[in-house]
């Protein structure tokens, strides 16, 4: 039987309320409400803290600012003192998360994942604080199950709850091909919560359902069950996909300060505030008095730098920060950045589209012709109309639409 969680025994404090509203803080769900501020008042009663859990398969290389929504929410309970875990899904990325899949997911070699979780923790520790975050990895516990102790695990769920999950679900109606080893998944991640004895597991609003199953499992195994924190999916530069490498849409969160700052600068005014909410480490009060201000006339860009340099500082520094506003606000105006690549290039005179092929300013020839057609190509701070320039020997500073310059020379 699962041991009850203790509702009556210990007083809701300020302290515990004001923890409840850091928890739910840009939050989808938070199940069962009641559980987790029941486990706050105990923690706040006994002096332990509660043991939060986090688990990021290593199937990328990278970590992008979307990552961070879920990271930000653990640290955020980490600065109140509780236990993060940052887990490290080494051997459920061997299965692959079947979540929101309409086709299998093609499991990664071990070589793969061992690439990928290298790079994983250290970006993760840019948002987290390293000297109290707990780094585990699933492989631990799973690998010594074996064949007997996977047998006697999936003995306690059931296909007709696996098959309660939109994603199956849909593919089964649709005939679509479901493997065994997926049924695996959900059951590892739940099992991670056992082996951790988990009080609160986060994810984003497609693991729901993997942590329900870790919640069930729990009881299962006599433990007292998880309470399960979902937060939103971000919504890429475009406002509309879900950030994502493959949409092109993502601020990646090793990206140079400049390209960073000038990619949250380019969100729309409306999307600006949901990245407020979570993404900034600024209060809700805040927020709102940020929010009451463009209302009440101030430029919404104004704003907008301010979130931008937060980031910017967070995964730099503030001198990094405080360049890339000069180089934006420079390239705005349409002056030259101090950075710019130095190329040299063989070959005088040069025909112009080879240039900017050949500098790295166009994808190709043709896509070069319709940047001088359209007026989008400068050399020397002057637009180039004549798509059959041919510039001789020398140095030039070559721009392309508003941010993209390199300073050129060309030789015989």
């Amino acid at each position: 039987m699962s041991q009850p969680i203790e509702k009556s025994t210990h007083p809701v404090t300020d302290r515990v309320r004001a923890a409840l509203a850091i928890t739910l803080r840009g939050c989808d769900e938070l199940l069962p409400q009641a559980d987790w501020v029941a486990k706050l008042a105990r923690s706040e009663a006994t002096g332990l803290p509660l043991r939060i859990k986090l688990g990021l398969d290593p199937t990328a290389p990278d970590i992008h600012v979307g990552h961070t929504v879920v990271l930000n929410k653990m640290r955020q309970l980490q600065d109140i003192g509780h236990t993060v875990i940052f887990l490290i899904g080494d051997f459920t990325s061997m299965i692959g998360d079947p979540s929101g899949r309409n086709s299998t997911r093609p499991p990664l070699t071990r070589e793969q994942i061992e690439a990928n979780a290298q790079t994983y923790y250290r970006q993760a520790s840019l948002v987290l604080d390293p000297a109290k975050t707990e780094i585990r990895y699933n492989s631990e516990w799973s690998d010594p199950l074996g064949a007997r102790g996977m047998i006697e695990l999936a003995s306690r769920y059931t296909v007709a709850r696996m098959m309660e999950r939109n994603d199956f679900a849909e593919r089964f109606k649709a005939g679509t091909p479901i493997s065994v080893h997926e049924f695996l998944y959900p059951l590892m991640q739940g099992y991670d919560s056992v082996a951790l004895k988990s009080d609160l597991e986060l994810g984003g609003t497609d693991q729901k359902f993997n942590l329900l199953v870790g919640r069930s499992l729990q009881a299962e195994y006599g433990q007292e069950p998880q309470c399960i924190l979902t937060m939103p999916l971000l919504e890429g530069l475009d406002g509309v996909e879900k950030m994502s490498k493959s949409k092109g849409n993502y601020i990646g969160i090793t990206e140079p300060a400049n390209a960073m700052y000038a990619k949250l600068l380019s969100i729309s005014d409306t999307l600006m505030w949901r990245y407020f909410t979570l993404l900034s480490f600024r209060s809700e009060a805040q927020i709102a008095s940020l929010k009451a201000e463009v209302a009440a006339g101030r430029n919404p860009k104004e704003v907008k730098v301010l979130l931008a340099k937060e980031i910017c500082t967070r995964f730099h520094d503030a001198a990094a920060a405080e360049a890339a506003e000069r180089d934006f606000e420079l390239r705005a105006r349409g002056g030259v950045p101090d950075d710019i690549a130095a190329v040299t290039l063989a070959g005088a005179p040069l025909a112009i589209g080879a240039l900017l092929k050949q500098a790295g300013l166009a994808p190709s020839s043709s896509e070069a012709m319709r940047l001088v057609d359209g007026g989008g190509v400068r050399v020397d701070g002057t637009v180039i109309a004549d798509k059959a320039l041919r510039l001789p020997p020398g140095c030039y500073v070559v721009q392309v639409g508003k941010r993209r310059f390199a300073r050129v020379t060309i030789t015989a």
